[in-house]
């Protein structure tokens, strides 16, 4: 199993240090010249590895750490997404819910990537909490999962587990992603809900 991540921001690079802190090798693509966040991608560990848009939508799970309203540019990198997990971390705070077409944001997203499988997931923690070490006090920090696709909500989950997280499955896009989605200027309600599970 492959993985990429396409943006490399306070988020992508928190990502990047739950991977590099796990031993877990990851793609990451901007849409600038690798060599201009090399330095950074260093910093956190030579797990991480840089790399253009064009090479790393190539991998089998790709993570979509950009601001919600770039997803288009990145979705028309590929004309499908055929046998590929995206991930979908983005949120859309501030977008106006009509643009959507009255959909929740990662339906939208999902949209998008024609063919492909999304999962929403990892969004609903600040960076700072993100890139924090998973383990606390004897438990596992909580991420939350959803999708229309139960063996991707599965694969996502595994990844989380790998990466020292205790995932929770909420299930489809439109009724318990709704939780971790913000619609217009309003956050879902487990939006930075910082939860650790000690089961």
């Amino acid at each position: 199993m492959s993985y990429a991540m396409i943006g490399f921001g306070k988020i992508g690079q928190a990502l990047a240090r739950a991977f590099a802190r796990s031993g877990i090798e990851i793609s990451v693509a901007t849409t600038r010249d690798p060599e201009s966040f090399a330095s950074d991608a260093a910093a956190i560990g030579p797990q991480i590895i840089p790399t253009t848009l064009a090479e790393a939508v190539k991998a089998d799970v790709i993570l979509l750490a950009v601001r919600f309203e770039s997803h288009p540019d990145v979705a028309k990198t590929l004309p499908t997404w055929q046998g590929k997990t995206i991930v979908d971390v983005t949120n859309a705070y501030g977008v106006i819910p009509e643009e959507l077409g009255g959909l929740p944001p990662s339906r939208f997203v999902a949209q998008a990537f024609r063919g492909g499988r999304l999962v929403k997931g990892f969004n609903h923690l600040a960076a700072a909490i993100l890139a924090g070490n998973p383990a606390v006090n004897g438990g596992r920090r909580v991420v939350f999962l959803a999708s229309d696709d139960d063996g991707a909500a599965a694969e996502i989950g595994m990844l989380a587990e790998k990466l020292g997280f205790s995932p929770i499955q909420l299930g489809g896009l439109s009724e318990g992603g709704l939780l971790v989605q913000a619609r217009g200027n309003s956050w879902g309600q487990l939006i930075f809900k910082d939860l650790v599970n000690f089961g």
